[in-house]
Protein backbone atom coordinates (compact mmCIF):
# COMPACT_ATOMS: atom_id res chain seq x y z
CA UNK A 1 0.00 0.00 0.00
CA UNK A 2 1.03 3.49 -1.09
CA UNK A 3 -0.61 5.95 0.66
CA UNK A 4 0.55 9.43 3.13
CA UNK A 5 -1.51 12.17 4.54
CA UNK A 6 0.32 15.33 5.82
CA UNK A 7 -0.72 18.93 7.27
CA UNK A 8 1.05 21.70 6.54
CA UNK A 9 1.73 25.55 5.18
CA UNK A 10 2.08 26.33 2.07
CA UNK A 11 6.12 27.58 1.14
CA UNK A 12 5.04 30.22 -1.77
CA UNK A 13 2.58 30.83 -4.22
CA UNK A 14 1.55 28.29 -6.91
CA UNK A 15 1.70 28.16 -10.82
CA UNK A 16 -0.19 26.07 -12.90
CA UNK A 17 2.06 24.29 -15.83
CA UNK A 18 1.05 22.38 -18.84
CA UNK A 19 2.57 18.98 -19.35
CA UNK A 20 3.95 18.14 -23.16
CA UNK A 21 0.88 16.73 -23.43
CA UNK A 22 -1.53 19.53 -22.50
CA UNK A 23 -2.32 17.90 -18.75
CA UNK A 24 -2.62 20.82 -16.08
CA UNK A 25 0.14 20.07 -12.97
CA UNK A 26 1.11 22.34 -10.60
CA UNK A 27 4.09 21.26 -7.82
CA UNK A 28 4.37 22.71 -4.04
CA UNK A 29 5.71 22.66 -1.03
CA UNK A 30 4.34 22.19 2.12
CA UNK A 31 5.92 22.68 5.05
CA UNK A 32 5.36 20.29 8.26
CA UNK A 33 6.17 21.44 11.47
CA UNK A 34 8.24 18.25 13.84
CA UNK A 35 6.44 17.68 17.16
CA UNK A 36 9.44 18.09 19.34
CA UNK A 37 12.77 20.74 19.23
CA UNK A 38 16.03 20.39 18.30
CA UNK A 39 18.94 20.40 20.61
CA UNK A 40 19.28 23.63 20.67
CA UNK A 41 15.84 23.82 21.66
CA UNK A 42 14.30 25.50 18.09
CA UNK A 43 11.42 23.92 16.56
CA UNK A 44 11.94 22.41 12.52
CA UNK A 45 9.86 22.00 9.79
CA UNK A 46 9.85 18.90 7.48
CA UNK A 47 9.89 20.28 3.22
CA UNK A 48 7.65 18.36 1.33
CA UNK A 49 6.88 18.33 -2.23
CA UNK A 50 3.53 17.97 -4.06
CA UNK A 51 2.71 17.75 -7.54
CA UNK A 52 -1.40 17.84 -8.35
CA UNK A 53 -2.37 16.84 -12.15
CA UNK A 54 -5.88 18.16 -14.23
CA UNK A 55 -8.52 19.67 -12.40
CA UNK A 56 -7.28 19.63 -8.90
CA UNK A 57 -4.19 21.01 -10.00
CA UNK A 58 -6.11 23.97 -11.48
CA UNK A 59 -8.53 24.13 -8.20
CA UNK A 60 -5.69 24.57 -5.86
CA UNK A 61 -3.46 26.91 -8.26
CA UNK A 62 -7.16 28.76 -7.56
CA UNK A 63 -7.95 28.61 -4.15
CA UNK A 64 -4.40 27.73 -2.00
CA UNK A 65 -2.03 30.48 -1.25
CA UNK A 66 1.59 31.28 0.33
CA UNK A 67 1.03 30.47 3.88
CA UNK A 68 -2.11 28.63 3.66
CA UNK A 69 -2.73 25.24 5.65
CA UNK A 70 -3.86 22.56 3.86
CA UNK A 71 -4.16 18.78 4.29
CA UNK A 72 -2.94 16.55 1.36
CA UNK A 73 -3.73 12.80 0.68
CA UNK A 74 -1.56 10.71 -1.59
CA UNK A 75 1.14 8.83 -2.89
CA UNK A 76 4.71 8.65 -2.71
CA UNK A 77 6.47 8.47 -6.23
CA UNK A 78 10.16 8.24 -6.79
CA UNK A 79 11.77 9.50 -10.37
CA UNK A 80 15.21 9.40 -11.94
CA UNK A 81 16.58 11.73 -14.79
CA UNK A 82 20.16 12.71 -15.94
CA UNK A 83 20.87 16.28 -14.78
CA UNK A 84 23.14 18.71 -17.32
CA UNK A 85 26.59 17.29 -16.59
CA UNK A 86 24.93 13.37 -17.20
CA UNK A 87 24.67 11.77 -13.65
CA UNK A 88 21.74 10.58 -12.62
CA UNK A 89 19.87 12.52 -9.92
CA UNK A 90 17.12 10.73 -8.24
CA UNK A 91 13.91 12.65 -6.51
CA UNK A 92 10.70 11.91 -4.38
CA UNK A 93 7.39 13.68 -4.55
CA UNK A 94 3.78 13.41 -3.13
CA UNK A 95 1.38 12.66 -6.01
CA UNK A 96 -2.04 14.36 -4.59
CA UNK A 97 -5.16 12.34 -4.69
CA UNK A 98 -6.99 14.96 -2.55
CA UNK A 99 -6.13 18.87 -1.31
CA UNK A 100 -8.20 19.78 1.65
CA UNK A 101 -8.21 23.60 2.13
CA UNK A 102 -8.34 24.20 6.20
CA UNK A 103 -7.04 27.52 7.06
CA UNK A 104 -6.00 30.81 5.02
CA UNK A 105 -2.39 32.51 6.51
CA UNK A 106 -5.03 35.60 6.58
CA UNK A 107 -7.46 34.03 9.47
CA UNK A 108 -4.36 32.67 11.74
CA UNK A 109 -3.66 36.36 11.66
CA UNK A 110 -6.47 38.56 11.39
CA UNK A 111 -8.57 38.19 15.09
CA UNK A 112 -11.44 39.71 12.85
CA UNK A 113 -11.72 37.07 10.24
CA UNK A 114 -13.39 33.32 11.10
CA UNK A 115 -12.30 30.14 9.63
CA UNK A 116 -14.93 28.80 6.87
CA UNK A 117 -17.97 26.38 8.66
CA UNK A 118 -18.08 23.46 7.32
CA UNK A 119 -20.86 23.77 5.14
CA UNK A 120 -18.68 26.73 3.23
CA UNK A 121 -16.03 24.30 2.69
CA UNK A 122 -18.04 21.45 1.94
CA UNK A 123 -19.03 23.61 -1.47
CA UNK A 124 -15.20 24.29 -2.28
CA UNK A 125 -14.45 22.36 -5.65
CA UNK A 126 -11.81 20.06 -4.03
Amino acid sequence: MNRVEFIGNVTKDIELQKSNNGLSYCNFTLAIPRPFKNGNGEKESDYIRIKAWRDLAENVCKYVHKGDKVAVCGKIQGNSYQDENGEKKYSTEVVADEVEFIITKKVETDPTLKPMSEQETDSLPF
